[in-house]
């Protein structure tokens, strides 16, 4: 991995004392939704398994420092995934507010170019100072898992970029982690679009299974559709577990 500074580090067990907290750090739980009471009782059933949480356009949208600062608040690490795509002023200044609600993690889309993803990188960190909290990282958006027509050369002009304008890491789909290892050192690998084998992959297009992406180089996996459009989500948490421990 190429950085480990989880704000929240977890270590043995979790409050659940069910899962291995060297398997609950590299877990990010996607919470795809505009509604944060539903958010929140999600996570008061799945929060023992992740110990990351994201919060996608549509709940950032509705409730995004409430989001945020309230599960930060809760000891989780938030990955706020807005993949900021805009001219530079403007995402900097998007990336500002970002930064001072406590967040771990921001997207930013990479084909937006090293001065747009260099502002949002600024912006995170000046945010922060402001509101007296760790600066988050900037995560680089590659190839979204949806996309069939980037090439190889796309997504290592896109690893370049991220690397030379200061994120922490990348968002790369698994079958792309042979092409970023280069980078492997330097930026932090995060993978969605994890599915169980047989499992639907929904709009998602590029899919791999829970241990097959950490075997390949991932650093933290996030998890949506499958656990929680699952019939049973806890259930499917802990097959998730199971499945890494086994």
């Amino acid at each position: 991995m190429a950085d480990d500074r989880s704000r929240h580090e977890v270590s043995g067990e979790s409050d659940a004392g069910r899962v291995p907290g060297e398997i609950r750090s590299r877990l990010a739980l996607a919470l795809d939704m505009d509604d944060l009471v539903g958010a929140r009782r999600l996570v008061s059933l799945l929060g023992p398994y992740f110990g990351t949480l994201k919060v996608g356009l549509e709940l950032y949208s509705a409730s995004g420092p409430d989001a945020v600062g309230g599960f930060a608040d809760d000891g989780f690490d938030v990955f706020c995934d807005l993949k900021l795509h805009d001219i530079p002023t403007t995402v900097g200044r998007a990336a500002r507010v970002v930064g001072s609600l406590g967040a771990r993690w921001m997207t930013v889309h990479t084909m937006g170019g090293a001065a747009m993803v260099a502002a949002a990188v600024d912006g995170l960190a000046e945010g922060a100072a402001g509101a007296g909290l760790p600066t988050p990282g900037a995560l680089g958006v590659t190839v979204l898992t949806s996309d069939e027509t980037a090439t190889g050369a796309d997504l290592e002009a896109r690893c370049e970029v991220a690397a030379r304008n200061g994120c922490e890491g990348i968002i790369c789909a698994a079958p792309d982690l042979p092409t970023t290892e280069p980078w492997a050192d330097r930026l932090v690998r995060v993978v969605p679009g994890i599915r169980m084998p047989g499992s639907d992959p929904h709009d998602q297009s590029r899919v791999a299974g829970p241990g097959e992406a950490l075997a390949a180089g991932a650093d933290l996996l996030v998890i949506g559709r499958m656990v929680t459009a699952a019939d049973d989500p806890v259930a499917a948490a802990e097959a998730l577990v199971d499945s890494l421990l086994g």
